[in-house]
C-alpha cells in the first residue's frame, strides 16, 4: 500500500549532512576572510588612543555610577520588601514578596559581577577596549 515511487524518496541523510557540511565551510571561509581588516583597526582604537584619557575615564565612571546607583536601588528594595514583608497576612502576598526580593538579588549580583567578569574576560580574549579600560566598579 506504499504510494511513493522509489525515485520520489526523499533526500538522504548524507546528502543533507554534505549540504550542512558546506554551508559551514562556506560561513566559516567568509567570517575568516572578513575578520581580516578588524585586526588591523585593533592599532586605531580610538578610546585607547587618546591623549587626555576623558573618554576612558568617562567609561568607567559611568560603570562605578551605574553599579552604585544599583545596589543602592537593591537596597531600598530589600527594605521596602521586608517592611511590606511585615504587616502582610496573607501565604500568597509572602510568597510573591519573597520571589520579588530573590530577582532583585539577583538583578545586584549580576550588576556587580558584570563589570569585573567583563574585564577578566576582555583580557583573556585580547580585546583592545579591555587594555585601557577598567570596568571593576570598587
Amino acid at each position: 500500500m506504499n504510494t511513493t515511487s522509489s525515485s520520489e524518496q526523499p533526500p538522504t541523510l548524507s546528502t543533507d549532512r554534505r549540504i550542512a557540511l558546506i554551508a559551514f565551510s562556506v560561513i566559516v571561509v567568509f567570517s575568516l576572510l572578513t575578520a581580516q581588516p578588524a585586526t588591523a583597526a585593533e592599532s586605531s582604537n580610538p578610546v585607547c588612543n587618546e591623549q587626555s584619557g576623558t573618554l576612558t575615564d568617562m567609561i568607567e565612571g559611568f560603570v562605578q555610577l551605574t553599579t552604585g546607583l544599583g545596589i543602592m536601588g537593591l537596597l531600598v528594595v530589600w527594605q521596602a520588601d521586608e517592611l511590606m514583608e511585615m504587616f502582610t497576612l496573607s501565604r500568597e502576598q509572602k510568597a510573591s514578596l519573597k520571589e520579588h526580593k530573590r530577582g532583585a538579588m539577583k538583578s545586584g549580583v549580576v550588576l556587580t559581577v558584570l563589570g569585573p567578569l567583563f574585564t577578566l574576560a576582555g583580557n583573556s580574549m585580547d580585546l583592545p577596549i579591555a587594555e585601557c579600560v577598567n570596568l571593576i566598579p570598587f
